[in-house]
């Protein structure tokens, strides 16, 4: 369960910076929060739907040399933001490329932030 708040709070950081660092990108609701339950509408969007468009668009990954797989995360970061104002916690974008910053911003604090603290996300025994 400590692995899952953690990853949790890894995505609501990532998102959080992507909402800060990127101008076309606005919260719709600015409470912690309202950030954590986007955080976790993102982890369920990339969970369910990432491996069936992954699998649905593999020419095209592999064509591309594996670029396309940045307008995937593109799609799936809108959607986000989409799914969530349907809750009134998402984030509006004004268009592609902001979303392509915003998600690439969210891959690399997810990352970064990921391989700090990969000692909590294994567990320790």
């Amino acid at each position: 369960m400590s692995k899952f708040l953690l990853r949790l709070v890894i995505n609501a950081v990532a998102l959080y910076s992507a909402v800060y660092l990127v101008d076309g990108i606005r919260l719709q609701n600015n409470s912690w929060l309202a950030i954590l339950i986007l955080a976790l509408i993102f982890g369920l969007v990339n969970a369910l739907l990432r491996p069936l468009l992954k699998v649905l668009t593999c020419p095209l990954i592999l064509l591309t040399l594996g670029l396309f797989t940045l307008v995937l995360n593109t799609f799936l970061f809108y959607l986000t933001g989409q799914i969530g104002q349907a809750f009134g916690v998402g984030f509006t974008v004004d268009g592609f490329w902001p979303a392509f910053w915003g998600a690439l911003i969210v891959s690399v604090v997810s990352v970064i932030l990921s391989l700090i603290l990969k000692d909590e996300l294994k567990g320790r025994r």
